[in-house]
């Protein structure tokens, strides 16, 4: 049988799809590249004729921005992506602080009266599959009073909890726009050597065989997966799956032996980067198991496993060990995500480490600026109070901060700031410690 005759009177445009939203609504988005962009383009050719419909999504790969002055939709959003980033600074975006995760609930804050989001076709028992972007559709289509699914006939099928039956879609639409893609990272030379050194450190010091690792989405962290040629029996629990994963699996060095909760299956919510042979590699595989984000990121069962490295980025951190990964001063840039929970998990699973990951500095305009901070600008967000964080590493080497105190913290973040900032770093490290 076709799919489209297993959808039967559910297939419908996107327009007679997008009917169903209602005054005062909740629309919830897929995240990312699993953006629904024909769905998300019906929905704001309708948004004229509605009132008081809030648009929540994360990242997303869809153009929200209304003309000035005649908005009709109000955006929200947990985490801030590039789309969404000059929308917050113009005050035209919603953000809602989340860290909170509990399988099968939607965080605090968050509603779902109407889910859109892209699937597979069904299959010939009618279930779906979200592909590489389940995040979080199992519990935003558990709470919504309406799903549209817009249908992607090339999407993957994995284990876990990646899938929806027919029966829980209200509407399918076929798409009649590209499908999102998230567009590469521009990078300097010099952000990838400092990225190829700090991953190489990570990889050879601080990760031993046997471990169970959560990768963190982000610049340096996420090509660490390619580092890890070396190792053995590792294993992974995290929120989405980088370049380089599946490889690794394919090649026998990830094989979950050791993990303690979900024992030889690589356990994320979707994954970003994937190379274009990984999806190969993933499809089908009974290794890999997709379950919503409210799962991967429930502390009540990350606090199970034992060995494990949480690896995550930071955009300051200043000489307490306080990582800043959201904010410029008090400006959001993204969002907390699962980087809090992970940090005090890895913290608390004896033996595991919670390492932030950063380029000693960056050029802002023009001009370098040290990473390694005295304080966080005000304002900032604390992501990774300065307890949990274990290590933190930049391509000049690894400050161990467990177990030490601020002056002793201080002088080994010191040690990794980048030579120009040394010198008034340890100025400010006497004012503030009597270093």
């Amino acid at each position: 049988m076709n799919w489209r005759d297993r959808c039967g009177k559910k297939l419908m445009s996107a327009q007679e799809a997008l009917k169903f939203v209602r005054d005062g609504d909740t629309v919830q988005v897929n995240w990312l590249h699993a953006t629904p962009v024909t769905l998300c383009a019906a929905l704001m050719a309708r948004r004229h004729e509605l009132q008081g419909v809030k648009v929540c999504t994360i990242g997303p790969l869809f153009e929200w921005d209304q003309p000035e002055g005649s908005e009709t939709l109000t955006l929200q959003t947990p985490y801030l992506g590039a789309t969404t980033r000059p929308l917050m600074a113009k005050g035209k975006v919603d953000f809602i602080p989340v860290m909170y995760y509990r399988h099968k609930e939607l965080p605090p804050g968050m509603v779902c009266d109407v889910y859109l989001t892209p699937v597979s076709p069904p299959d010939k028992h009618g279930y779906c599959s979200f592909g590489t972007g389940l995040f979080m559709s199992k519990t935003m289509a558990a709470a919504a009073r309406v799903v549209i699914a817009e249908v992607h006939e090339d999407y993957i099928r994995t284990a876990g909890e990646n899938y929806i039956h027919t029966s829980e879609i209200t509407a399918f639409v076929e798409p009649t726009a590209p499908p999102a893609v998230l567009p590469p990272t521009a990078r300097t030379e010099e952000e990838v050597a400092a990225t190829e050194v700090i991953c190489t450190l990570v990889a050879n010091e601080l990760i031993k065989d046997g471990d169970t690792i959560q990768i963190g989405l982000g610049s340096v962290s996420s090509p660490l997966a390619m580092y890890l040629d070396h190792k053995n029996d590792l294993g992974i629990h995290t929120e989405v799956i980088p370049g380089g994963v599946a490889r690794l699996v394919q090649k026998g060095v990830i094989t979950g032996k050791y993990k303690t909760v979900h024992p030889g299956k690589v356990v994320a919510s979707g994954g970003i980067g994937v190379f274009p042979d990984e999806l190969e590699i993933i499809d089908g595989n009974p290794t890999f198991e997709f379950y919503d984000f409210t799962y991967t990121d429930d502390l009540r069962l990350l606090v199970n496993q034992k060995n494990y490295v949480a690896v995550n980025n930071a955009m300051a951190v200043d000489l307490g060990g306080q990582a800043c990964s959201e904010s410029i001063g008090p400006f959001m840039y993204t969002g907390t995500g699962g980087q809090a929970i992970f940090t005090i998990t890895a913290a608390y699973c004896n033996p595991g480490r919670a390492v932030i990951v950063t380029p000693s500095s960056a050029v802002v305009n023009g001009q370098r600026i040290s990473r390694i901070v005295p304080v966080l600008e005000p304002g900032s967000v604390v992501t990774a109070q300065r307890a949990f964080v274990d290590y933190v590493v930049t391509e000049y080497g690894i400050a161990s901060l467990r177990g030490k105190s601020l002056r002793q913290r201080a002088a080994a973040l010191i040690e990794v700031a980048h030579p120009d900032f040394r010198a008034e770093l340890k100025k400010e490290a006497q004012r503030l410690y009597h270093l």
